[in-house]
């Protein structure tokens, strides 16, 4: 076993340019807890929120990474025998303590969701954040076949996932989109009506409205949301591109009478919680079902070129990480 191991290290709070790779010491496995090789991570815009200094219980330095891939170097579980591969998300990592932005991640084995798969490590890591909120938050709406849905931040990687599964159940789909030349990518993943988003209200292709609003841009969006819904529809808010607060929110005045405005976070979806659901999607991806929304690969080397590619809003769909050697 290797004693050392590079990490990209959040030095402070700031730009891109504040993540530095280092040489850190491998952690130590303790009671509790699993080592994991980390074969890949998706990126995520919290990450890059958090290495702004918009998450105030994150103390630097620290290594961010909200999810990573890989396989038990070393574990105190007997159910997680070494060589087992496993994703984890959430659960305080890349914040409380270190994340999946390293060559080695030591993580609480509540978190690690055993996977049984044959994709490619880097098509594996667009799954596990991305496609359980997205599944998390279509389960919030209710959707059924044959119904009507409104994605507000389509080419987010959640975006494109919920379309992508919406798809599958027979879901008609629109997705607003600020960059018209993304409109290939979001038909690819099952959409029927891209929308350009000029700033405005989406003009639906529905005069009565969506069934249902998945706002992915969040608290600049959803009020216009509950706007656009068919009236006794419902509005899910998993995303916070925007933000996290609605100023001066008044519920009786802003919520139409007999919508629904419901949420949906991504913790409710690790470890245990998440297993199964993450298998079926990883099934469904193999047999092609659903699209993994793949955007762009950076070796760990390039993570400062990552986050600038994902705050330039330049992805459309999931950034993933390889912690290899650049050759």
């Amino acid at each position: 076993m290797r004693t050392t191991m590079r990490a990209a290290v959040c030095v402070r709070a700031g730009g891109p340019e504040v993540l530095e790779i280092r040489e850190l010491p491998v952690p130590e496995v303790r009671e509790g807890w699993s080592l994991v090789r980390v074969m890949a991570a998706g990126l995520n815009r919290s990450e890059l929120r958090t290495r702004q200094g918009h998450s105030p219980s994150v103390r630097f330095p620290r290594v961010l990474g909200i999810e990573c891939v890989g396989v038990v170097a070393a574990s105190t579980d007997p159910a997680l025998p070494e060589g087992t591969t496993v994703a984890a998300v959430m659960g305080d990592m890349g914040r409380a303590f270190d994340g999946g932005y390293a060559e080695y991640a030591l993580l609480p084995n509540t978190l690690l969701m055993p996977v049984a798969t044959t994709l490619p490590w880097e098509v594996l890591a667009a799954l596990p954040e991305t496609y359980l909120t997205a599944q998390g938050a279509l389960d919030a709406l209710g959707i059924r076949p044959g119904e009507r849905l409104l994605i507000r931040g389509g080419t987010s990687s959640v975006g494109m996932a919920a379309a992508s599964i919406a798809h599958g159940c027979g879901v008609e789909v629109a997705a607003t989109t600020r960059r018209p030349e993304k409109a290939g990518a979001l038909a690819k993943v099952g959409v029927d009506h891209v929308l350009v988003d000029d700033g405005g209200a989406p003009r639906t292709p529905w005069p009565e409205g969506p069934d249902h609003v998945l706002d992915l841009i969040g608290t600049s969006t959803v009020l216009d949301s509950l706007r656009l819904v068919r009236r006794g529809g419902t509005v899910c808010v998993a995303g916070s591109l925007s933000g996290w607060l609605i100023p001066q929110f008044e519920p009786i005045a802003m919520i139409p009478s007999g919508t629904r405005l419901t949420a949906f976070h991504s913790d409710d979806a690790k470890g245990s919680a998440g297993a199964a659901v993450l298998q079926r999607v990883v099934r469904n991806v193999e047999a092609g079902v659903y699209q993994p929304n793949l955007d762009t690969v950076f070796d760990l080397d390039d993570i400062v070129a990552a986050h600038r590619h994902m705050e330039d809003n330049q992805a459309a769909g999931k950034v993933v990480m390889l912690p290899r050697r650049a050759t």
